[in-house]
């Protein structure tokens, strides 16, 4: 039984160059991004730069790790549920085989952070255990939310995707809020603030019955996971760069420069803008190149994602130009500054690299490249790392060329991938 009626693709991908989605998600990522970019100012204005660090810190090292680990989930649910919607098949038995995969996942990385939270207590949180707690609290929460995501964008269910980002980041900025009106200055409920806005997120959808699926025939896991393990070790390494500047400035710096981390932080959130503006695309891009890929519609898919790949070169171009030209000014309004416009330059044009190099990972993806989508990011990680090790002394420049040089890498693999799949369709 058919969850949605689509439009033919070979109409469909001549009306426009963004996928079908597209605008539903963004209006929930405006709000994610909005409330995001709010949550900052008013955790600095609550605790102060230096002793907002911690919360800074849980922000990257959460989206650098969970991300990694149940992206893979929620884009292989996606591209299931949507190979079976073309196909006319229900999901039910496919949420279902996903549901002990994702638990698992999530039970490795609690374990993986329990043994490592000395060190991320100590080194990363300032001493606040509350807030190493805080973050096993957001891998349990944010288990149901990508489950939920992967439904929603499989599902054609765009809007309830566009919800599930929206709430979440309503409810960490509204919390934030009264807690700074009532005048905690305490680092735990900021931090308990993050952790758990996902599972209210989660629940407004579940009451409006938007996560229900149809059954369908049987799975197994050869359906789900013939290339879960490079999709996973490709997620891990991808979460790790994009957020590798503010975690690896937290690292080089001493523990005198913690408003050092924070402005950094805060610099990072400005450069992203576009990001976010692509995250709208991305979670209905997957599904859509791999309903293409399933029906055949090899002239359709190159057609779509041309179109699209020059849709992401003007937004990230004009994003770099954006923060050469109003980046401080910005910054300064937003955060009392912190940042020079080389750094802030260098920021998005980072941005806009690995944004171009998303893109064209997900069609790779869609062909069943999954192998190249690990060998580019595992690549890019390792040069991020290089060139951050030797290429400048300077805090910040180190990491922003580190980052820049990542991303090109990753643009670089996946482009030759593409490619590469591309020939093999003709």
């Amino acid at each position: 039984m058919t969850e949605a009626i689509e439009t033919p693709p070979s109409v469909s991908s001549k009306k426009a160059p963004l996928p079908e989605g597209t605008f539903p998600v963004g209006i929930g990522l405006f709000i994610s991004g909005i409330t995001a970019y709010a949550f900052f100012k008013v955790g600095q204005l609550a605790l102060g730069k230096e002793h907002f660090k911690p919360i800074v810190a849980l922000w990257f090292i959460t989206f650098a790790l969970v991300p990694g680990f149940l992206m893979p989930v929620e884009q292989e649910l996606g591209r299931a549920l949507a190979h079976r919607r073309a196909l006319n098949q229900g999901g039910l038995p496919v949420v279902k085989k996903m549901l002990p995969l994702a638990l698992g996942l999530a039970a490795i990385l609690i374990v993986l952070v329990a043994a490592l939270s000395p060190l991320l207590t100590s080194h990363m949180f300032e001493g606040y255990w509350i807030v190493t707690i805080a973050l096993i609290f957001t891998i349990v929460a944010y288990v149901p939310m990508h489950l939920s995501r992967g439904i929603a964008s499989g599902s054609g269910r765009f809007t309830a995707y566009g919800t599930i980002m929206g709430v979440d980041g309503a409810v960490r900025i509204t919390a934030c809020i009264i807690l700074w009106k009532l005048g905690v200055t305490s680092v735990g409920p900021y931090a308990l603030a993050v952790a758990l806005s996902p599972l209210v997120a989660v629940a407004t959808v579940f009451l409006r019955g938007e996560t229900h699926t149809d059954d369908g025939p049987e799975t197994t896991f050869a359906e789900l996971t013939p290339n879960l393990g490079w999709l996973l070790l490709g997620s891990i390494m991808a979460a790790g760069l994009v957020n590798a500047g503010p975690i690896g400035v937290d690292v080089l710096a001493d523990a005198s420069q913690a408003s050092l981390v924070t402005a950094f932080g805060n610099g990072v959130l400005m450069a992203r803008v576009p990001l976010f503006l692509f995250q709208a695309v991305q979670a209905s891009l997957l599904p859509r190149l791999a309903r293409l890929a399933a029906k055949g519609h090899h002239d359709e898919f190159r057609q779509a994602f041309g179109l699209l790949a020059k849709v992401v070169t003007g937004v990230a171009v004009l994003g770099t130009a954006g923060a050469a030209v109003l980046g401080p000014w910005a910054l300064g309004i937003m955060y009392d500054g912190g940042l020079d416009r080389l750094t802030l330059t260098m920021l998005a044009l980072s941005s806009g690299l690995y944004m171009l190099a998303m893109a064209v990972a997900q069609a790779v993806i869609a062909l069943h490249g999954h192998r190249w989508v690990a060998i580019g990011w595992l690549s890019s990680m390792m040069s991020f790392f290089a060139v951050t090790a030797f290429a400048s002394k300077d805090l910040y420049m180190r990491v922003d060329l580190g980052l820049c040089a990542g991303s090109a890498v990753a643009l670089g693999v996946f482009s030759y991938a593409l490619r590469a799949r591309m020939s093999e369709l003709d």
